[in-house]
């Protein structure tokens, strides 16, 4: 997915060990981020997306293609 077409609150959709899961684009990130002692090395040329999760409400960073509209 071209990271322009997603923005903050997009419905989105991604994979995870534990089947697919569903939740909103919280922003994105274009500069080094951590979030649950993970660091996104995100830039301006390669962003990323931190997103919540609708059911856990847990938020995680993804990059562009590992995300869907839902």
């Amino acid at each position: 997915m071209a990271s322009k077409s997603l923005t903050a609150g997009d419905k989105v959709k991604w994979e995870a060990a534990g089947g697919e899961v569903h939740g909103t684009v919280v922003k994105k990130e274009t500069g080094t981020t951590k979030v649950k002692g993970h660091t996104a090395k995100a830039s301006t040329k390669d962003p990323q997306f931190r997103v919540k999760s609708s059911k856990s409400g847990k938020e995680a960073v993804h990059k562009a293609d590992e995300l869907k509209k839902a």
